[in-house]
């Protein structure tokens, strides 16, 4: 049985995650962590503050962590100091607090840290490699929606597209949408939607003389997400000490 802990218990992704620790029966949810104490389907949550005791007394195998990124930090650390591994589903770090995590994780505990764990949105990914390497002439816009209380944007996984297409292309200038009059030049569109209740909706558009080919992810349910973040939890026991992405979860 393998025991896990929620951080950002009581937010949506993490009551969602702990429906579905609770569904698998190889599972144990032993509680949870957030910005105030509460529970999660009868496991006690305790204020962030507290997370190193209670890692102590509950003794998880994985915190699975969907919060903020200044949160999701101190999470890690508290995490890799208590030798507990880590499933980690938030995005919008900068660039020091990755170094930060990989200081923390490296040599430590193993980690699976993605900006997305939907298995389609990681062969969304992989499509768009493809295309990239294929249709690198082609004029390339990017869009992406989320529900009207996301804060980050653009999301984690667009920028993850992003990553892609760079690596791929070559750098080139972001359009973060567009106003005035400006003729397009080889630049890459990104277009941000937020609005209701949007899971995640990401697409890549390859426009070129007389065609267009369109790539494009919608999620209609967080557990898709959670679904996934369970199953990375499931392999990232037992794993050499340092930071997995989702791609080494499914093999690709």
């Amino acid at each position: 049985m393998i025991k896990v802990a929620v951080s950002g218990a009581l937010g949506r992704m993490g009551t969602t995650v702990g429906r579905v620790i609770s569904e698998s029966p190889d599972f144990e949810l032993v509680g949870g962590v957030d910005v105030r104490e509460g529970s999660l389907l009868g496991k006690e949550v305790v204020p962030a503050a507290l997370i190193d005791a209670f890692l102590k007394e509950k003794k998880p195998d994985v915190l699975i962590d969907f919060t903020v990124a200044a949160a999701a930090v101190e999470n890690i650390r508290s995490a890799a100091a208590n030798n507990v591994a880590l499933v980690v589903g938030t995005t919008g770090f900068s660039p020091e607090q990755r170094e930060s995590i990989r200081h923390a994780v490296e040599g430590n505990v193993p980690a699976v840290i993605s900006s997305n764990f939907s298995v389609g949105v990681n062969i969304f990914w992989k499509l768009v490699r493809e295309a990239a390497r294929e249709l690198g002439d082609y004029d390339i816009e990017v869009t992406e929606a989320h529900h009207r209380y996301k804060k980050d944007a653009p999301s984690g996984t667009a920028k993850t597209i992003l990553e892609i297409l760079g690596q791929e292309l070559g750098e080139r200038e972001k359009v973060y949408g567009r106003v005035g009059e400006a003729q397009r030049k080889d630049e890459i569109g990104m277009h941000v939607i937020r609005g209701g209740d949007i899971v995640g909706d990401h697409a890549v558009l390859f426009a070129g003389n007389f065609e267009c080919i369109e790539i494009s992810h919608r999620a209609y349910d967080r557990a898709v997400f959670a679904q996934g973040a369970v199953r990375a939890a499931r392999w990232v026991i037992g794993r050499d000490p340092r930071i997995y992405a989702m791609q080494d979860v499914l093999g690709i």
